[in-house]
């Protein structure tokens, strides 16, 4: 195993750095396709979130691999190789595997233990999948990493630890007030319909507000995600689509405003933001005057703004509007995070994932050695068959009573001598430094490697995983 993993979030780079690295997706499967292409990688794996950027890669050379994969986060998020690599952090072999476990575990996290960074570890090995850039290395690692991370979530209280950057988010805006009772009979737009602006649009219409517009590029997905808001047996919000393009005239309706979407631009000007908050102060002047005889201007709760995304939808500049709009984003997110208390649990989720490293590691290492194994006992058959052959030869009248023994006495002492040295070189091979056993292996059977070669092949191709436990 060779796992290099090189990368930035929110622990080593400014907010304004992960901002203008940001990937669109056309542009992850570029940098997997280009990963692939370059000579250390042979698998590619991208793991990119509103607050990380991290390209797994399995790699024969440790350097080459480094400066590869530097190179190529450089080139695809636009940011210069010298102004990015101060920001860069790598890990390798078993580090690696231990970074990966972490993140999935939520202790990498803004929000120490939110749950949400599994799906999107689940989505960039499904996408790796289907770019076929994941082989057994990848694969192996972030089905494990899905599973330590929902072992650290029902194991221990890690969930008491922090929340998903949705609920932390709307906290924010709360101000100390319960989400409930603060977004209640509020009437909210998410813009965006994927698995962040998803989970915002359930959190909301648990909280009680009385609408959810959606607003998503791919109206269908934004139809979807309005279909299971208000199907029987859900929380009875109502919920409808608008057009992106209708979000100037929509903005003045929403008290609540979450967005997070994959555009490379702002999706909120200042001016838009600024236009609707006039258009919501006339109308509150007009309710407020129309109520008490026009005594003077009403004043309306603020106007809050969720962004989720990165680069930010929401234009920065909304800060400047004043008290009448509160704007929470990556950057206040980070900030607010920071003093956020770690919970006890985590300590027991650290445990877990040292203990889960070390398995992975001695998996691998013993996974290793099967080819060998296998051709050995190929080996070892085919050497039966010769020697059965030859017998009939000499032996013309051998009954099929006599041959079938003679055959199965002979079977039967090759599988005994080599049961214990298979199975030891097997539990061997998982320590450290146990690969060499494979070597040692073929030198003194003097395996072909071709043959072993073959097996390897053979092994990879094989995707129902029955291949994995044949010796």
């Amino acid at each position: 195993m060779s796992l290099l993993v090189v990368g930035l979030s929110h622990r080593s780079a400014p907010v304004s750095v992960l901002e203008r690295a940001a990937l669109a997706p056309d542009a992850q499967v570029k940098l997997l396709q280009d990963t692939l292409a370059a000579e250390p990688a042979t698998e590619a794996a991208v793991l990119a979130t509103c607050n990380r950027i991290e390209l797994y890669a399995d790699v024969d050379k440790f350097h080459a691999g480094l400066a590869e994969l530097s190179t190529l986060l450089a080139q695809h998020s636009g940011v210069g190789l010298d102004e990015l690599t101060p920001y860069l952090y790598v890990h390798y072999e078993d580090r690696a595997v231990h970074h990966l476990f972490s993140v999935a575990c939520g202790l990498d996290s803004m929000v120490v233990g939110e749950g949400q960074i599994l799906g999107q570890i689940k989505d960039s090995l499904a996408a790796g999948q289907e770019l076929h850039t994941a082989g057994r290395l990848l694969n192996d690692l972030f089905q494990q990493a899905l599973r330590v991370g929902k072992r650290a979530h029902s194991e221990t209280g890690i969930d008491r630890a922090g929340q998903s950057l949705v609920t932390f988010g709307l906290e924010q805006l709360a101000a100390g007030e319960p989400v409930a009772d603060w977004a209640r009979n509020k009437n909210a737009l998410v813009i965006g319909a994927g698995s962040m602006s998803s989970l915002a649009a359930a959190t909301l219409a648990r909280a009680g507000v009385a609408e959810i517009a959606v607003a998503n590029r791919t109206a269908a997905r934004a139809e979807r995600l309005v279909e299971i808001l208000t199907q029987p047996g859900s929380t009875g919000v109502r919920a409808r689509t608008v057009e992106m393009g209708a979000l100037a005239e929509e903005l003045a309706d929403a008290d609540i405003v979450v967005s997070c979407t994959g555009a490379t631009g702002l999706v909120l000007t200042a001016d838009m933001v600024g236009a609707a908050l006039a258009e919501r102060t006339a109308r509150t002047a007009a309710a407020a005057g129309a109520a008490a005889g026009a005594d003077g201007p009403g004043r309306a709760e603020p106007q809050a703004f969720l962004d989720l995304a990165m680069p930010r939808d929401v234009d920065a500049a909304v800060h400047r509007l004043g008290a009448a709009v509160r704007l929470v984003d990556i950057e206040s997110l980070a900030e607010a995070s920071a003093d956020a208390p770690m919970a006890a649990d985590v300590d027991q989720v650290r445990t877990i994932v040292s203990d889960e490293v070390a398995a992975f590691g001695a998996a691998q290492r013993a996974a290793h050695i099967t080819p060998t194994v296998v051709a050995l006992r190929a080996m070892a058959a085919d050497v039966v068959r010769s020697e059965v052959t030859r017998l009939e030869g000499r032996l013309p009248g051998l009954g099929e009573k006599e041959r079938s023994e003679i055959t199965r006495t002979v079977r039967r002492v090759v599988d005994k001598l080599l049961h214990a040295p298979t199975v030891r070189v097997k539990q061997l091979a998982g320590e450290p430094g146990g690969a060499g056993y494979a070597d040692a292996l073929r030198e003194l059977f003097d395996l072909d490697p071709q043959t072993v070669a073959a097996v390897s092949r053979a092994d990879l191709n094989d995707t129902d995983g029955v291949g994995r436990g044949r010796v």
